[in-house]
Formats: C-alpha cells, structure tokens, sequence
C-alpha cells in the first residue's frame, strides 16, 4: 500500500507530557519519510510559528503542517491557508462563559496570548505557562487566529461545558484537548477538515494519508483519513475513533510506525 502523507498531532503523540522536544528518533524518522516522498508533518493546536522549536529547530519536520487546530495550512513552508475567528460568535461564547463560574476566555494577537474573560487565577490552574505570558486586553474587533476556552475543573466539567457551548453558540466550534482546555475553530472547521482540504490539494487520496493523534481535537482528524492511528493512552474518545491502535508516546511509537511505512511495511494491527 502506498502512503503518500503523513500527519501527526504532537502533544502526547509524539512529543511527552512535560517534554520540550521530541525524541531524534522521530525528527529522523520524519526526515526518511520525506527523502522517501512521502509529504510528512505535524497537525497541532499550535500555531506554526511555534512548531520548529519542538523539533529542535529543523524547519524541514513541519514544512507541511496543519497548525492552529486547522486554520493554518502551510506546504513546502509556505502559508496555503488562513483562517479566522470572528468577533461576533466569540461574543457569544462570552456570553454563555458568564454564567459558568471558573471559566474564561484567550486570543491570541499574532502569537501572543491575551486574557479577554475570566480570571488569571483560574487560567493558572487549567494552563499555568498562559496564564504567565498573557496580556489582559479587550477582544479585538477583528477576526483572531487562535482562542481558546478555559475552565477551572474536571474533564467531565470541560465536556460539559463543550457540549453547552457547541448547542448554544452559532459560527463556532468547540473540542476537548484536555481536561480544563478547549479549542474554539470556525463552525464546521478543524483539523480534519484542514486535512481534506490538504490532500485535495496535494492530489493525495484520503486511502494515501495516515494520521496519528491522542486526544478529542483528534476526532475530527482520524474522521478524514482511511488510516487512523491512536497511541497507547489516547482518550477514550480518540481510542475509540482512530481505525489502529499502537504503543505510547514515551516509546516512540509514530517513530517506529513511520519507520515501518518508509521500508514499505504495514505496521497496524486493530
């Protein structure tokens, strides 16, 4: 079977909870896939800008990617889409965060975070690192390129709260990442459309992509692509959707698996 993209989420997947850059096996692996042809990348919540560091600097790793949950495409390290957030649906959401005590809202200007609803205290709890490096500031009247949604509680109090939020505010959509996280993308886009929209202009068919992921913002990813790919410790919700199952991030699972697929090998097994 000819694999011709590669895509891979990497907080959990590829890259350890705590770590700052994946191992050098994956970044080797990532290289042999691409000498091979084959288009291989990341598909992060993460703003591109902020992706190389993760692979220590080599740019080459996430050339292709999808960033920002799907509103930012870019091939061959170049930008091929952009998305944004409107004002109008973002104060909706506002709206419904009024009511749930804990809760709060992030943009980001350009790639810098700003806290527009909730309490410092409370995003501490749910993202320390934002809660160090935001900016308290009003929301802009332009479109944004990233928010996020937070909440100081459970996983079960996110999902809740995502649910309510995806019944109640039109123009947006809304995920579970991780307990006490969301991420806001525009209605009907995420990575998996972000991944449609890639092999359509790749010429790649969906049969030809493999993807890798953990958590809930993965769903939508694995929904798009024949070979879905969950690792060990995935959320029940990605476990449950991925269409293959193999080990843990922390033993360079996607590594090996990539590995296998540049020898022209079929690693999966449900």
């Amino acid at each position: 079977m000819a694999i011709r993209l590669i895509l891979t989420d990497i907080d959990g997947t590829i890259l350890p909870y705590g770590s700052a850059r994946v191992s050098e096996r994956t970044v080797a692996a990532l290289h042999a896939a691409l000498d091979a042809g084959i288009v291989a990348g990341p598909a992060s919540g993460r703003f591109h800008s902020w992706i190389p560091a993760f692979f220590g600097g080599d740019e080459a790793c996430c050339a292709t990617a999808i960033a920002t949950n799907g509103l930012q495409v870019y091939h061959d390290g170049e930008p091929v889409l952009e998305r944004g957030l409107e004002p109008e649906a973002l104060r909706a959401a506002m709206a419904v965060l009024r009511e749930v005590p804990g809760t709060g809202l992030i943009v980001f200007r350009g790639s810098e975070p700003c806290l527009v609803q909730g309490s410092r205290d409370d995003l501490a709890v749910a993202f320390p690192r934002y809660a160090r490096e935001c900016l308290d500031a009003d929301l802009p009247d332009a479109p944004v390129s990233k928010a996020n949604i937070f909440i100081r509680g459970t996983l079960d109090d996110t999902r809740e709260l995502v649910a309510r939020l995806n019944e109640e505010v039109d123009g947006l959509d809304f995920d579970v990442p991780q307990a006490m996280f969301s991420n806001v993308m525009p209605s009907g886009w995420n990575k998996g459309a972000a991944l449609a929209w890639l092999c359509d202009y790749l010429g790649v068919d969906r049969s030809e992509a493999v993807v890798f992921g953990d958590a809930g913002n993965d769903v939508a990813l694995f929904e798009q692509a024949e070979h879905s790919v969950a690792v060990e410790g995935a959320m029940p919700e990605a476990k449950e959707a991925a269409r293959w199952h193999i080990g843990a991030c922390e033993d360079d699972a996607v590594a090996a698996a990539i590995e296998a697929l540049v020898r022209g090998e079929w690693p999966f097994e449900r």
